[in-house]
């Protein structure tokens, strides 16, 4: 355990400050506990990519009840979606000298070089949910839902769903790697468990609803026999969705999310939506923060840590009532 100086809490309070006032922040929380505690006097950077969305909500929490246990500081921003935002952010923290970044990319290519100016700046970066792709800049370590078991899972409600034969669509969202494990998952286990049916559509929606919701109404017209839909996150499921029922066909195309938010856990209870694949993203905030605690006290963590999914059905919303 690390003894606290009084010189390292005056460059805790004076980088908290710093950390309030930066231009591109649009959020930006701290956590900390006490002195005695064996993070205290460190902070930690994080750029979410959507802080709007239910998951990465959650998973804020998970990092800041962890870091709270710990003693870390957690500067938290929000990258809208905007890659270039995310990129001067991790200039802020450099500038800020953070002890720590973590990162949810929202571009897993274009990310790289931010990562390198943070190496270069001596600062240790994570990943969490979405990992780089980016040959440039090294990452300490990803922590992550093991998104090919995750689309297993998927492919297991989709087959239990629309039974052994039939035509089904998917839409995507191919740019993101945690998607790209999800969509490989998900076949492999259409393959292993209901060969008979088939993906006629494979369909970029962004992971936004408004645009899952117009590409579905586009696919329902091209496909009338569509036995069932798999949204590869629950705007993605909610937004197909959304033009099931202005098709008239609520209950005749099944359709399976990811994540199980609570309006998608309201629309399974509801017998609107088949199932979601379930992740715990309180649990990849919280082992975030391990990894950087293991790193911090002298420890290896591993290079990807995953966390395991679920699966969330209308037995288990009757459950949960």
């Amino acid at each position: 355990m690390n003894h606290v100086r009084p010189l390292a809490l005056a460059a805790a309070a004076a980088l908290a400050l710093a950390a309030c006032s930066s231009s591109t922040s649009s959020t930006t929380t701290t956590t900390t506990s006490g002195s005695a505690a064996p993070g205290a006097g460190k902070v930690i950077g994080v750029s979410i990519q959507d802080t709007e969305a239910q998951f990465y909500q959650d998973m804020e929490n998970g990092m800041k009840a962890q870091a709270a246990k710990d003693g870390y500081t957690v500067n938290v921003v929000d990258a809208n979606r905007d890659n270039a935002k995310q990129q001067s952010q991790v200039e802020d923290f450099i500038s800020q000298k953070v002890d720590a970044i973590v990162l949810t990319p929202f571009d897993s290519q274009a990310i790289g070089s931010a990562i390198a100016e943070a190496n270069k700046a001596g600062i240790p970066v994570f990943t969490a949910d979405i990992a780089s792709t980016s040959k440039f800049g090294k990452v300490v370590a990803h922590i992550a839902s093991d998104n090919v078991q995750g689309g297993a899972q998927a492919g297991k409600l989709m087959c239990a769903a629309v039974g052994k034969t039939g035509t089904i669509a998917i839409i995507d969202e191919p740019e993101v790697t945690s998607v790209q494990d999800r969509v490989k998952g998900f076949k492999q286990s259409l393959a292993a468990n209901c060969p008979g049916v088939t993906v006629v559509a494979d369909i970029d929606a962004g992971g936004t609803r408004d645009k899952a919701d117009s590409s579905t109404g586009d696919v329902l017209q091209a496909h009338k026999d569509l036995k069932g839909i798999f949204g590869i996150n629950d705007d993605s499921a909610l937004g197909a969705l959304a033009a099931v029922k202005a098709a008239g066909l609520t209950g005749k195309v099944a359709i399976v999310g990811y994540d199980a938010n609570s309006e998608a856990r309201a629309a399974i209870g509801a017998g609107l939506m088949y199932g979601d694949a379930l992740q715990y993203p309180e649990d990849i905030g919280a082992k975030s923060i391990d990894a950087i605690h293991t790193f911090f006290t002298g420890g290896k963590p591993a290079p990807v840590v995953h966390v395991n999914v679920g699966s969330f059905t209308k037995a288990d919303a009757a459950k949960a009532k």
